[in-house]
């Protein structure tokens, strides 16, 4: 009964229009003070200790990075370098744009941030040399979505956050999957190039490479730093945030020299503005799973669950299904962090794996950032191809088919997440 009150609750603000992090306060405040005898204080306790955790310092030091290199010329170097490695192939500029994407997620942790930082560049050079709007849109509405599935990902912090579960091997176990669907991105895109007679680009020399590679090296390193520091030990993925940080600022600032010191400031006030909204999201959400635990409503949910003979295989469909609705409505840190507390003791009950699980929400969640009416991509890439939401969808949905088919392999395939994690000896 209280879960039904708690949830229509929750959907009646939403409903409203209200944002989803006051949302999620005001319901939780509203049943606490009105049907529950939880003394005031214990909330205020909770809003605290609910974010006194040493992961989430990651994610304003993540979007700084992200920050940086978006304004720091690092984007325009990995295009070069993407481009001169596979234009040659059909449709060479947008599989230049999906392994840029793949390039530029391992450093920023944001998809937004990616399609910005990547279709910015990349759109207007495809439109010139020929291919249509709808294309260029497509490929890179849906590749900047690897942002979050390819580590470092601000994502897989936030369930690490609100499950408990280590970082180091969420990052490691986003690997391969990452590179995978860059692969199935990256076939849809030239298969289509090919099948239409898009445009290639002349084939770059190795000479062109090498110091097309020489220019991005400076910003490719930091994939180095952040997974290397993380996977020898050196430092906690929350260190190498801060690490990537400082590197990012040094490398835009003082090696390519395309932000000056007087942009500094203005980059820093863009991060704070994006990591206190994130923050005041986690807060809330924190708050909402203090509520859930204290009515025992997950643990209800995992025993009417298992009561029903649902099974593991049957549990991930439904859990899919939820999630992919979730992403109708809400963007992915928010999503995360309401269904994380509710889905993950029912699928560590069933024997699913935690690392597994997360990787499972993560690829959720890039689906539901390209499509609407909430898909965070489409915004972005339609501010950018000055493109309507209508006609964004209508051009990527080759690639989001390819990503469906791809939910369901990476769902029913674990070991395609555990296999890094667990050969590095992370779990």
């Amino acid at each position: 009964m209280s879960a039904a009150i708690i949830f229509i609750l929750l959907l009646v603000l939403m409903l409203t229009g209200m944002p989803i992090s006051i949302s999620l306060g005001l319901t939780v405040l509203t049943f606490l003070f009105t049907m529950t005898e939880v003394p005031i204080e214990s909330v205020a306790l909770k809003l605290f200790t609910g974010i006194e955790k040493f992961e989430i310092m990651a994610i304003p030091f993540f979007i700084l990075a992200g920050n940086f290199l978006t304004h720091g010329g690092v984007a325009r170097r990995m295009i070069n370098f993407a481009t001169s490695m596979v234009g040659h192939w059909h449709g060479g500029l947008g599989l230049g744009g999906v392994l840029a994407c793949a390039l530029f997620a391992a450093v920023s942790g944001s998809s937004p941030a990616t399609v910005v930082a990547i279709g910015a560049i990349l759109l207007p050079a495809m439109v010139k040399q020929g291919f249509p709007n709808k294309f260029g849109a497509g490929v890179i509405t849906t590749s900047g979505a690897l942002g979050i599935l390819i580590p470092p990902s601000i994502v897989m912090v936030m369930y690490s956050v609100s499950t408990n579960t280590s970082v180091g091997a969420l990052f490691m176990a986003g690997v391969v999957p990452g590179i995978l669907l860059a692969a199935f991105l990256g076939f849809t895109t030239w298969n289509r190039a090919r099948k239409f007679g898009y445009p290639r680009l002349p084939k770059a020399s190795w000479g062109q490479r090498a110091k097309a590679f020489k220019d991005s090296a400076w910003g490719l390193f930091l994939i180095v730093v952040v997974m290397g520091g993380i996977y020898t030990g050196i430092f906690t993925p929350t260190e190498a945030a801060a690490m990537s940080a400082v590197y990012a600022f040094f490398v835009a600032v003082f090696v390519y020299k395309d932000l000056g010191m007087k942009d500094v400031p203005k980059v820093l006030l863009n991060s704070a503005n994006m990591s206190a909204m994130l923050l005041y999201i986690i807060t809330n959400a924190v708050l909402f799973s203090f509520l859930l635990t204290h009515e025992n409503i997950p643990q209800q949910m995992a025993d009417f669950m298992i009561g029903t003979g649902v099974g593991m295989i049957g549990f991930l469909i439904m859990a899919n299904i939820l999630m992919l609705i979730a992403g109708n409505f809400m963007e992915p840190s928010s999503i995360v962090l309401i269904l994380a507390p509710i889905l993950f003791p029912i699928a560590v009950k069933l024997g699913i794996d935690p690392v597994h699980f997360g990787i499972i929400m993560v690829v959720n969640m890039e689906v539901g950032m390209c499509h609407p009416p909430v898909g965070l991509n489409l915004y972005v890439a339609s501010g950018i191809t000055k493109m309507g939401i209508t006609e964004l969808t209508v051009a990527v949905w080759p690639w989001l088919l390819s990503m469906l088919v791809f939910l369901v392999l990476v769902t029913y395939w674990p070991t395609m997440s555990l296999w890094l994690p667990r050969t590095l000896g992370m779990m």
